[in-house]
Parts: C-alpha cells; structure tokens; sequence
C-alpha cells in the first residue's frame, strides 16, 4: 500500500495458486507469473466524492496468454464482477458505495462500457487480458442485492466460484483489502440479499474493502 497525500493505492500480487487463479486458467498463465491487482481510493476534500481507480496487468508476454494449440480452444465461461452499492445521486461518494466505484474503475482501465441495463444492473461485458468479463452494479438498493445479482447468473450460468463480489466493510479498518475464496454475509445486508438469492450458497469469492474510520 502507498500513501499519498489524500489517495492510497493498493496493489495485490495473486500468485497462480491463489484464490482467483481460475480467472487466469493455466493455457492462459504460467504459473510463474503473478499478477497485480491495483486499486486507488481518493478523496480530495472532506465533502468531495471518493474516487478510485484500478488496473489489472501481468508480467508474461502476450505470447504466452495465448494457448500453445490455437486449435483447441478450452470454453471460458465469463467472470461476473459485482460491485455492491446504492443507486442515485444522493449516495454517490458514501462509503457504503465503493463497490461500486471499484467496478467503475475496472471499466475505465479495461475500457469497458457499464451502461446496458440488465436483470435490475448497470450492466458491461468485455475482457481483462483474453478472459471474458461481465461488469454489474445492482439498482435494486443495497439491501435487494440478490433480486439482480442472482437472475445474472442464471442467466448467463456464470460458476459460482467465478462471481466475484466486491463490497463495503465496516469492520476492517480503512484501505485494507481482504479477499476470500467464499463465507457469510458477516452482517452485511447487501450480501446477505446476495446469499440468500443464490439458494443459501456461500461459495463465491468476495473482497471486502475496508471503510472503518474512512473520511
């Protein structure tokens, strides 16, 4: 993590054996080579919006994403990135939106558009190097998370192992990121809509990002 004056920046290594290796299956990475995550919250003045940036990158060459046998193309189902928030102006900037802010920055860097309408979400569908993503910001309010996220995945039979949940945490202090393979909503009624939507399942990764004391 890096401070500087009001932004900080994050930058998470994932080696292949992490958690999140399947959204870079081995025909596509070695698994010598790690990837970084970088994430950048920012607040300019005490009442100005929180700002956040990201990018995604990885050492490996263009070459050796690329499966060695062009012919034989492994199916990829698309990675479902989900950023928990509320919907309007008058939360814009909370701290209980920055799922949604991190799912606007992974838009911008990747230069994919969320502006389709979709299941009750902002919706955007593209790619993070050669792997298939789908970009949703629920506009069902906090609390309903789950009456948008849960039909986007039967939809498009997204793996729950792929749905990837990004929300608020109280709890962790301010500008700490942890990132989980699966577990409960911990309290958090956005995932819990989510749980509960998805038949009871906990078994989908999430990060949390950490607001306690936030500006």
């Amino acid at each position: 993590m890096k401070v500087t004056g009001a932004s900080i920046a994050f930058t998470l290594r994932f080696p292949y054996n992490n958690t999140l290796h399947q959204l870079f299956p081995s025909q596509f990475l070695p698994s010598s080579s790690p990837l970084s995550f970088s994430f950048r919250h920012k607040r300019t003045m005490p009442q100005s919006p929180a700002r956040c940036s990201a990018a995604f990158s990885s050492p490996a060459s263009d070459a050796a994403l690329l499966p060695s046998d062009p012919v034989v193309k492994p199916k990829q189902h698309p990675w479902l990135i989900v950023g928990l928030g509320n919907p309007g102006k008058k939360y814009q900037g909370t701290r209980h939106n920055v799922g949604f802010e991190m799912v606007d920055a992974i838009a911008e860097a990747e230069g994919i558009s969320v502006n389709t309408v979709s299941n009750k979400a902002l919706f955007g569908r593209g790619f993070i190097g050669n792997i298939p993503v789908m970009l949703a910001k629920p506009q069902t309010f906090m609390n309903a998370s789950g009456e948008s996220v849960a039909p986007i995945v039967s939809y498009y039979k997204v793996p729950l192992k792929q749905v990837l949940v990004i929300y608020d945490d109280l709890d962790l202090p301010f500008a700490k990121l942890r990132l989980l393979p699966k577990g409960g909503h911990g309290g958090h009624n956005g995932m819990r809509s989510v749980i509960d939507r998805l038949k009871g399942s906990r078994d989908f990764p999430r990060l949390r990002i950490g607001m306690l004391g936030a500006p």
